[in-house]
């Protein structure tokens, strides 16, 4: 499973990001291009800025989905989304595009921290366990929009 914490596939990212134009359609889902990329800011600013948006968890989330979440199996199509990261909002793709890279390269510097604040839902998460959450997501919606 690859990282964002990588510096290879940091940049990857940045390119698949460069790649994506507003009429980019997905191959799934209900989101534009512009709401998927404020849709994507979300977990990074629970990492980057300790943000819990209300998110809840419970034992189960815990203990079945967390390990999900940084395993090599590509995330489900049309998994439900928590309510707090759905945007169904018209939204300025070029503002939103250079608002998910300043985060993306906010979250990379923060490569070498080892003290993370438990996230809201999966609790405690190490530096590599984040590293590869942010990539798993960030991955899934630049497939769904074929960057």
């Amino acid at each position: 499973m690859q990282s964002l914490f990588d510096q290879k596939t940091f940049q990857e990212i940045q390119q698949r990001l460069a790649n994506l134009k507003p009429e980019t359609t997905p191959l799934w889902g209900k989101m534009n291009a512009g709401q998927m990329l404020k849709h994507c800011q979300r977990p990074l600013e629970i990492a980057v800025y300790d943000k819990d948006f209300g998110l809840k968890s419970n034992f189960l989330i815990r203990t079945f989905f967390k390990k999900s979440m940084y395993d090599d199996r590509p995330f489900m199509k049309n998994m439900p989304t928590p309510k707090a990261f759905k945007v169904t909002e018209a939204v300025d793709f070029n503002l939103e595009h250079d608002n998910l890279l300043k985060l993306i390269e906010k979250f990379y510097g923060l490569r070498d921290k080892l003290d993370w604040k438990p996230h809201p839902v999966f609790g405690k998460l190490s530096q590599e366990q984040w590293g590869k959450i942010q990539y798993k997501h960030l991955d899934h919606h630049l497939n769904q929009f074929k960057v």
